[in-house]
C-alpha cells in the first residue's frame, strides 16, 4: 500500500470541541479541490465529533490511525 502524501498538516492535540473543527474548516478551505490535509486529534470528543463534521462538510476522510494517544487523519478536499 502506498503512503497518503499530504499537502498540508494540522496539528489540533490539546485542542477542545467546537474550535477543533473550525480549525480544520479553515485548513481545508485554504486547500484546493482534491488536495490532501494531514490532521492530528486527540482521543475522545474529538476524533468522534471532527470526522463526522468533515463529512457533512462534503470532504473524504481517506486514512484514520491510531498514533500513541492520538490519531492521524488523512482527509481529501471534496
Amino acid at each position: 500500500m502506498t503512503e497518503i502524501k499530504a499537502n498540508a498538516q494540522l496539528d489540533l492535540r490539546g485542542v477542545m470541541c467546537p474550535i477543533n473543527f473550525v480549525k480544520t474548516k479553515l485548513k481545508l478551505e485554504a486547500l484546493e479541490a482534491g488536495e490532501i490535509l494531514e490532521l492530528v486529534l486527540d482521543s475522545g470528543e474529538p476524533i468522534a465529533n471532527v470526522p463526522k463534521s468533515i463529512k457533512e462538510e462534503g470532504h473524504k476522510i481517506l486514512e484514520v490511525k491510531k498514533d500513541g494517544e492520538h490519531f492521524r487523519l488523512k482527509i481529501q478536499k471534496g
